[in-house]
């Protein structure tokens, strides 16, 4: 409404002819000798050293209604004009109001009026503005410097706070149709147009279009960004609605530091972009049609893509990215090094085919330490407002100490690799079809039943069966610092439930594997072992021994937990009166741990496990 008004306004000022539907003139300032009314058109013949007062209930001109007008006339002097007036489109249902003083020039239709002291106010509209305009056949050429205006609409989508600046205005009316130039300079203020938020002027806007009922047209426009580029577009809108008709848009050098926040960012509230942060050039071009994006091309030159919650990150990024409605599309994609989920990546060259809201690609290569993931089967789709994919991959070995440091874990020795089945992520759910099968510490650990909702988000969600088998428990012992224990080592952790990567349920039994291999166990691991079945704990050993011997036989050992509610319910490989044995001895020296705490809390067995690692345990004996 206030673009329409502020031109209908601007074309009822150019012109010499109202239509008058009902007026009323005050008989003591105009009389039969000043005016003269012919067929609804008034015209004034104006003598110096007068007053006039015109008041009138309801004017049509065009589609411009005004109701309650009044317009004072000073004509002693230098000749003065001032009316205020409610004011309306023919459409709409809310009035406005319109105050303006100008001085009136000698030559009413060809001299500027200068106009100080404007006012445009409405419910959610307070615009004060000064003009200078002049009048030209069917137009006018306009300055207009808006002064602090506040504006919104009724929902609290589009608002401006403080919005100073400077418009051009150069408009020509044939027919129905209002043919225009012009340009902006925002010099000041603050801008909400969902979703996006200008918190600072410094922009400058240049186009020329038409306008004609309801619909801008927009032939050329130029919107120079502060710090961040110039877009150059062209299109149709209704302004009564905001809806985008047709749009073309080229933004063909940005920077992204700027850009990125501003522009973009707002539209990837519910992305895994939606706390990065970007940097170096990038060019778009896009393509509107009835409110849809019909083709849009992004390309990235030397960027760094960066997630604040570490996450992610990706360096020296180059893409070329096109999307088309209506056919299918190459894509390609490269970085030189990155990050994801704190594994280093390695320099990476992707291509895939886009065909719409799909993606498929034969195969990815990513370099992660000093292997790789190999991914094959590669499908995506965007249905229904839903990420849908699978693929394939396969782990090349990698290095266990480099995993290590990257996870911020003790230090593992060896190599890790995995064949992975099909992964599938529906509805924002990854699951697997098969078993993830990875080969550490000389042994396999073996992933089912694997599920995962939100994965990247903020409270992801994990549920999986593991089973462990033939593990090196002295591989695994030296890399926790645990003491040593010669043996191989079985696992069975099913109806796992991670939550924000803490377990909240778990059956999970750790025990020697069967079989016949040296069995032997330190006296620190004794200790350690001891600790994690809390005060009661006992170590039964021959105390005439203990002090010649650092290590001794053991026969089996095993200890599980039942996690329900923050709660561990714990047993060995056997029951006892009032415990369980954790580790049962065999042969000479022999030596039996028990345990006797069954219900520990969890954080108070991770406490342990802690206090284990850090070597703060004490050997309980009897």
């Amino acid at each position: 409404m206030l673009l329409r008004a502020i031109f209908a306004c601007l074309l009822a000022l150019a012109q010499n002819a109202f239509a008058v539907s009902t007026i009323s003139i005050s008989a003591d300032t105009i009389t039969n000798d000043n005016a003269v009314v012919r067929s609804a058109n008034i015209l004034v013949d104006l003598k110096a050293q007068t007053t006039y007062t015109i008041k009138a209930q309801h004017i049509q001109y065009d589609k411009l209604e005004a109701r309650n007008a009044n317009v004072f006339l000073d004509y002693r002097g230098k000749p003065t004009l001032t009316f205020d007036t409610d004011l309306k489109q023919s459409s709409d249902k809310a009035w406005a109001k319109a105050q303006m003083h100008c001085l009136v020039p000698a030559n009413l239709m060809q001299e500027v009026w200068q106009c100080n002291d404007g006012k445009f106010t409405a419910e959610r509209i307070n615009l004060p503005f000064a003009l200078e305009v002049t009048p030209q056949p069917k137009g006018f050429a306009a300055n207009i410097n808006l002064q602090s205006a506040n504006f919104s609409d009724e929902a609290g989508l589009h608002a401006a706070e403080k919005l100073t600046g400077h418009l051009t205005v150069v408009a020509k009316q044939e027919g129905d149709t209002l043919h225009f130039n012009s340009a902006l300079n925002w010099q000041s203020g603050e801008v909400f147009w969902q979703p996006l938020y200008f918190a600072n002027g410094g922009h400058e806007l240049q186009a020329a279009g038409s306008l004609k009922g309801d619909i801008l047209t927009l032939d050329n426009a130029t919107l120079k960004l502060d710090k961040v580029g110039d877009l150059k577009f062209s299109g149709q809108v209704d302004t009564k609605t905001f809806k985008i008709q047709k749009l073309n848009a080229d933004l063909p050098n940005l920077n992204l530091a700027e850009a990125y926040p501003l522009l973009f960012k707002p539209f990837l509230g519910k992305t895994m972009l939606n706390n990065a942060e970007l940097d170096g050039k990038a060019a778009l071009n896009v393509s509107v049609v009835d409110s849809q994006i019909k083709t849009f091309k992004i390309s990235l030159k030397d960027a760094n893509i960066d997630d604040k919650n570490h996450k992610f990150a990706f360096y020296n990024v180059n893409a070329d990215i096109p999307w088309s409605y209506d056919a299918a599309t190459k894509v390609s994609f490269s970085y030189n090094n990155g990050q994801l989920l704190n594994m280093p990546l390695g320099r990476t060259n992707i291509g895939a085919e886009v065909n719409r809201y799909s993606l498929v690609s034969p195969s990815i290569e990513l370099p992660i330490l000093d292997g790789a993931f190999k991914l094959s089967d590669i499908s995506a789709a965007y249905i229904n407002d839903n990420w849908y994919w699978h693929l394939r991959a396969a782990l090349t070995p990698v290095s266990m100490p480099d995993a290590s440091r990257a996870f911020k874990l003790p230090t593992m020795q060896g190599k890790a690799s995995a064949e992975i089945p099909l992964v599938t992520y529906s509805g924002g759910i990854l699951t697997t079809d098969g078993e993830m099968v990875l080969n550490v510490f000389d042994g396999t650990a073996t992933v089912s039943q694997l599920t995962m909702q939100n994965p990247l988000g903020d409270s992801p969600k994990l549920s999986a069966d593991l089973v462990l088998r033939n593990l090196d428990m002295g591989s695994l012992t030296r890399t926790f610092s645990f003491g040593a224990i010669e043996g191989k080592l079985d696992g069975d952790v099913l109806g796992l439930e991670l939550l924000n990567w803490k377990p909240v349920k778990m059956d999970a039994k750790l025990q020697s594997s069967p079989g016949n291999y040296l069995k032997k166990i330190s006296q620190r691991a004794v200790e350690n072992i001891s600790s994690l079945g809390g005060a009661g704990a006992a170590a039964a050993v021959q105390r005439s021994v203990l002090r010649f011997f650092k290590e001794f036989n053991y026969e089996k050992m095993g200890l599980s937990c039942i996690l329900r509610n923050n709660v561990c319910e714990m047993s060995g490989i056997e029951s006892t009166p009032g415990g369980y044995v954790i580790v049962k001895g065999s042969g000479i020296p022999a030596i039996t741990v028990l345990g006797y705490n069954q219900t520990v809390g969890w954080s108070e067995l991770v406490d342990r496990i802690k206090r284990v690692i850090e070597g703060n345990t004490k050997l309980i004996v009897k």
